[in-house]
């Protein structure tokens, strides 16, 4: 690594670390390795089930089943028969009969509340020694979860290899397991190698409603999960994964959740062996997110809908606990990411998310996000690389279609020097149809990205809609190749310092971060328009003062100092009214930098050096004004708003000093000459602070 690289990334870990930055937990779980990668995805089986789970009502049986076509309607029936001589009633007692691999389960149509596992651990269950998470439930073993497997789990499936679990009904809404939220799970498969989950609905659980950990082969083909705190399925730490044809709804995190995927890809570039998972033909809506991955490694999205919302996919690489962070290698395309523009954050203010989770109203529409999230974007990566996003279609997302942000290191708990820029790199994003729907209709995106403006080798092509930056990388032919682009290790400050404060929210202290336009702050609540005011108010002042004291009667420095106030005024009101993806940051830039440029050159007769570093402040307005507007200045380790501002707070310091010196007109003669007046006037009086030797022009002499 070089060595500069070295010293600001050090640099950028304190800085992180001085504002108090601090990480959060979305799911914690035991110690947990990857599969090894030698198992395979199941195949359905049609062979007639080993086991069979029913209800003993035959009125509500016959009811559930009358409308179904003759021909499954007549094998349900035949089931129910044979259920009732040699079936279970419980869809836990149908798995602990299980007893070699390869085995189906059948369950009937009817609701299934597993009362006998819904009660509270009894005896050892209730003293088992374990680490608590931050959630406060206890984070247990694989043998302690073996010991006592309801502790946590309305239905456990410990180590049952290719098993298949059946819904018999006509759709997925025909068999419903309820937890009624006294369970962290609903089904929990835990090193269940070769599952295959059908076509049943699992629903309200105070964590997820059906978890698969540590398997190597799952499917889960058409179910349905709603109304959990957190997850609508989980899977984590697992290889040879897929989802088809899946729903999820009112979830208070995603309704998918592929976390920790084997990562199969972590030492390849741009070239994928395989997916260690497979989405597809799924519907995820109205939950926090559709998606979400932290370490979501090498999935393959496709042909799935992410619709209303708070925002429609996500992956990160922010919570420590994950094993394969950074994330990297996951490929979305033909997804419809669409008007995820839900603001459920107000369930949290008006205190409805503080109510135990069963009187909340999750069934109604209520959802209680438990993380930051930018209301209204389509895809957000936090610190992600080698993703590839082509052929979506992103349409009617209030804030944009893209975020792209990098992730340091120490928040997930890793706090090696390297650590602190390895993530928001190489993420392609190719031909995806912005701002219309597969009719052709228009439906914009209020803009197409929001980059912070770090990493190595993003790029972009084929975006259209409005408020497109046009200083994007764009993508070349090949894999890799990138027109353009940067090497950055950090972002834009002001985007940096809007991301720490928008992640200072908690769902349980109802702490929403006042300043941050996620949570509702507009015009000058918001932290970016607070830090516009702040700096304008600052440059206005001190260089009010100097621009009284030593360029008043200099009619050309007059006119520089209005063009950068006006600048600032521009800055300020393009802050306020959320104009960051229009042309207005452009002109107070550059109507800023011009003005600087001015002033310094004006400043060049009274004071050499301060002139020459005001004029130098101009400049790199100037040049910060190109990298954001025209093309985005390459192969440099900070971006031109980093050297502004460093050198801006400088020239502050120094113009402070020398608005307090003596100004030109101090000890002035009342009766001056009107050769006098004239050359103060075009700025050709030289004063004591003059570097240049001449004779002695101060005011009053003759």
């Amino acid at each position: 690594m070089p060595r500069p690289r070295s010293a600001l990334s050090v640099l950028l870990a304190v800085l992180f670390l001085l504002v108090g930055a601090t990480s959060a937990m979305a799911h914690e779980e035991r110690p947990v390795d990857f599969p090894d990668g030698s198992g395979s995805v199941p195949l359905y089986r049609s062979a007639e089930p080993d086991l069979l789970v029913c209800k003993t009502d035959r009125a509500d049986f016959d009811r559930r089943v009358s409308g179904f076509p003759a021909e499954l309607k007549d094998r349900n029936i035949r089931l129910f028969e044979r259920c009732q001589d040699n079936g279970f009633r419980h869809l836990q007692e149908a798995v602990n009969a299980v007893d070699k691999p390869g085995m189906g389960i059948a369950i009937l149509p009817g609701l299934y509340l597993e009362e006998p596992t819904q009660s509270a651990p009894t005896g050892e269950c209730t003293r088992l020694k374990a680490p608590n998470s931050s959630f406060g439930y206890q984070i247990l073993s694989y043998e302690q979860q073996e010991k006592c497997p309801n502790n946590q789990n309305l239905i456990a499936i410990l180590g049952k290899r290719d098993l298949q679990i059946e819904g018999t009904g006509a759709s997925r809404n025909d068999v419903i397991i309820d937890g009624g939220y006294r369970k962290l799970n609903i089904i929990r498969a835990d090193m269940a190698d070769g599952v295959y989950f059908k076509n049943f609905t699992a629903q309200r659980s105070t964590f997820n409603s059906l978890y698969v950990l540590a398997s190597d082969g799952f499917v889960i083909d058409d179910v349905l999960t709603r109304w959990n705190d957190e997850y609508g399925f989980l899977t984590f730490a697992s290889d040879h994964g897929l989802y088809k044809d899946c729903e999820s709804y009112g979830n208070g995190d995603s309704g998918i959740y592929p976390g920790s995927a084997s990562d199969v890809n972590s030492e390849r570039g741009h070239d994928v062996e395989r997916y260690s998972m497979e989405i597809t033909g799924c519907r995820s809506h109205h939950n926090m997110v559709g998606y979400s991955g932290t370490a979501g490694n090498s999935v393959w999205a496709h042909d799935n809908e992410f619709d209303h919302n708070m925002a429609g996919a996500t992956m990160d690489s922010a919570f420590p606990g994950h094993p394969g962070l950074p994330q990297d290698h996951s490929k979305f395309e033909r997804n419809l990411i669409h008007d995820n523009n839900q603001d459920y954050y107000r369930h949290v203010r008006d205190g409805t998310c503080a109510k135990p989770p069963a009187e909340r109203g999750y069934e109604k529409g209520v959802v209680c996000p438990q993380i930051s999230v930018p209301v209204g974007s389509g895809v957000v990566i936090a610190g992600g690389n080698y993703n590839l996003f082509q052929d979506n279609w992103i349409y009617g997302n209030q804030r944009t279609a893209f975020v792209l942000h990098s992730v340091p290191g120490f928040v997930r708990g890793e706090e090696g020097v390297g650590k602190q820029w390895d993530t928001s790199h190489h993420n392609r994003f190719i031909g995806n149809r912005l701002g219309i729907d597969r009719e052709g209709n228009p439906r914009p995106n209020r803009t197409a990205v929001w980059w912070d403006g770090q990493g190595e080798g993003n790029c972009w092509s084929g975006l259209t809609g409005p408020g497109n930056p046009r200083t994007l990388p764009a993508c070349g032919d090949t894999p890799g190749e990138v027109s353009g682009g940067s090497d950055r290790i950090v972002g834009e400050p002001v985007k940096l310092v809007q991301l720490l404060v928008c992640s200072e929210y908690d769902v349980r202290a109802r702490r929403l971060p006042a300043g941050c336009d996620w949570y509702g702050a507009r015009g000058v609540e918001r932290i970016e328009t607070q830090i516009a005011i702040a700096v304008a108010a600052v440059l206005a002042l001190v260089g009010g003062v100097l621009w009284r004291r030593t360029l008043r009667r200099d009619r050309w420095g007059t006119a520089a100092a209005a063009v950068a106030l006006i600048g600032l005024v521009v800055g300020v009101i393009g802050s306020a009214r959320s104009y960051e993806h229009t042309v207005i940051p452009t002109v107070s830039l550059l109507l800023l930098g011009l003005g600087w440029a001015g002033m310094g050159l004006r400043f060049l007769r009274r004071r050499r050096v301060f002139g020459w570093v005001t004029v130098g402040l101009g400049a790199l307005t100037l040049l910060d004004a190109w990298d954001k507007s025209v093309v985005m200045i390459p192969w440099t380790p900070l971006g031109p708003a980093w050297l502004r501002a460093l050198v801006g707070a400088a020239w502050v310091v120094w113009a402070v000093i020398a608005a307090a010196g003596r100004s030109e007109q101090a000890g002035a003669a009342p009766n001056r000459s009107r050769h006098q007046d004239r050359a103060t006037a075009t700025g050709d009086v030289r004063t004591e602070n003059s570097e240049e030797p001449g004779p002695d022009t101060r005011t009053g002499t003759s």
